[in-house]
Order: structure tokens, then C-alpha cells, then sequence
């Protein structure tokens, strides 16, 4: 008995650390993260996006805060945690390749994080300049979307997110050991803390940029209130066509993002690590 409950706090300390982790990269990255959306949205360059948001206001600077910091503090936990859980009980009860199974239990934990995706919905609503007259704070945007729309409208931008948690969470979870080990070793705990940054931030912005495009669909789809639900696919095409048919414009913000998440990730990894070791 006292080792099933040493296990499951075992496991429950994932879920922590990775919420604990998550918590600090959203208040030290959030202003990066406003001016990557209004590029995203706007296909503007950053020196534009930063101008908009001097324009509107310091008050107005970590407006939307909210939304990412539930979504991102939940999601990471459950990146996490979830990953752990799954591998556990994938690894004891389907047998097979070890790689191709914490494969799957990585693109599952990506499918369940999908359902917090309500949050990246009202996120972006509220960081859309367009909106701000309309909805006020996280819980007045949700309660107007369910209200005036129904459940259904607060996962517009579903599928892009899909197609992107399921398959980097696997490359996340398969290439981080590979990476670390590829680092000059660790003598100190400062050490480890630096190869686990320089590991979780190139990951990071590697996948973050090759998933971009989905983001900027995924974007341009949860900026839009009411009315129809285009295709995916439809709206990468209407993207496209504004851009004048150049990929150089399709990945506008690509750069900026590239840097944040080597800030984020890199963030979110030491963190993680460092908690479970002192947790």
C-alpha cells in the first residue's frame, strides 16, 4: 500500500512541477508572445506589431494574461504529467518498441491537451485589438461566446490545434533525452540547469517553427466571432492568397517566435527539471 501511494505522488509531482514550470515562462514571456500575435493576425513586421502596441496602452499590455496563464499552467502539467501516466501504463500493458510506444502515450497527452483549447480561443479574442470594445475580461468573453454562439464556438481552431499538439509533443518527448545527452556534460547543479534550458529552448523553437503555419491558421480562424466554420485547409488558402502567394509571409512572426521559444521552452524545461529534483 505505501508504495502505490508513493507512486502516485511520484506521478502527481509531474503535474506540479510542470504547472509551477509553466506559471513562470507565461509572466516573464506574455509582451513577446502580444507582439507574435498581431504578426500572426496581421502579417505585420515586428517593429509594426510592437508601434500597435504602444499605441494601445501599457494598461492594456498584459490584457488577455488570464486565459494563457489557466491554459498554459494546465496544459504543461498535463504534458507532463499526462505523458508519464500514459507511458506507464502503455509500456505495462501494450508491450512492444519503447520508442514507439511513448510515442503514442506523447501524441495522446497532445489530444487531451486539446480540450483546453477554449482558453487559446479567448486569448486571442482578447489580445485582437478589433475586440476590445466588445469583450471586457476572460469570464465576459467566454459567457458572451456561450451565450450568443453555444459551446461549439469556443473551439473555432480546433483541428490546426490538433494536427500541432499530437505530433511535436512526440518529437518534444522522443528527442529531448538525444539532445541532452549530446551536451558536454554536467558537473554542477548550474550545470544540469543550463543543459536543460539549451535543450527544452532549441526543441522549442525548432518545433515552434516548424508548426508555425498551423498557428497562424489557427490564429487567423479564433479571431473570427459567429458565422461559418471554414476548413482548415480553406482558410490556409485565403492566408495565402492575401500574403500574394509568398512562404517568406506565411511564416511573418517566425523569427520573433523562434526566439521566444528558446526563452520559453528553454524556461519551462530548467524549471520543470530543477522542481522535480528539489520536489
Amino acid at each position: 500500500m505505501d508504495d502505490v501511494s508513493s507512486g502516485d505522488g511520484c506521478l502527481r509531482r509531474h503535474y506540479a512541477c510542470g504547472s509551477c514550470a509553466a506559471f513562470t515562462n507565461i509572466v516573464v514571456t506574455f509582451p513577446i508572445q502580444k507582439v507574435l500575435f498581431r504578426q500572426q493576425l496581421y502579417g505585420v513586421r515586428a517593429g509594426e506589431a510592437v508601434a500597435q502596441l504602444r499605441r494601445d496602452g501599457l494598461r492594456t499590455l498584459y490584457r488577455g494574461l488570464l486565459p494563457p496563464l489557466l491554459q498554459k499552467t494546465t496544459t504543461v502539467a498535463i504534458m507532463f504529467g499526462l505523458y508519464e501516466d500514459f507511458s506507464r501504463l502503455l509500456l505495462r500493458s501494450a508491450g512492444g518498441p519503447e520508442l514507439l510506444t511513448r510515442s503514442l502515450a506523447a501524441v495522446l497527452t497532445g489530444t487531451a491537451e486539446a480540450a483546453l483549447a477554449p482558453f487559446e480561443r479567448v486569448q486571442t479574442l482578447l489580445q485582437d485589438q478589433r475586440h476590445h470594445g466588445r469583450f471586457h475580461n476572460t469570464f465576459h468573453t467566454f459567457g458572451t461566446l456561450l451565450r450568443d454562439h453555444g459551446a461549439r464556438e469556443c473551439y473555432r481552431g480546433l483541428v490546426p490545434i490538433l494536427l500541432r499538439n499530437g505530433p511535436s509533443n512526440a518529437l518534444f518527448f522522443g528527442l529531448r533525452g538525444p539532445i541532452k545527452r549530446r551536451l558536454p556534460e554536467a558537473r554542477s547543479h548550474g550545470g544540469h540547469l543550463v543543459n536543460d534550458f539549451v535543450c527544452g529552448g532549441l526543441l522549442g523553437a525548432v518545433l515552434g517553427f516548424l508548426f508555425y503555419p498551423l498557428n497562424v491558421v489557427k490564429t487567423r480562424m479564433q479571431s473570427q466571432v459567429g458565422g461559418a466554420f471554414p476548413s482548415s485547409r480553406a482558410v490556409l488558402l485565403t492566408i495565402w492568397q492575401e500574403r500574394g502567394g509568398k512562404v517568406t509571409h506565411l511564416f511573418r512572426g517566425a523569427h520573433l517566435n523562434y526566439h521566444r521559444s528558446i526563452l520559453s521552452w528553454g524556461i519551462i524545461n530548467a524549471t520543470y527539471e530543477l522542481l522535480l529534483k528539489v520536489m
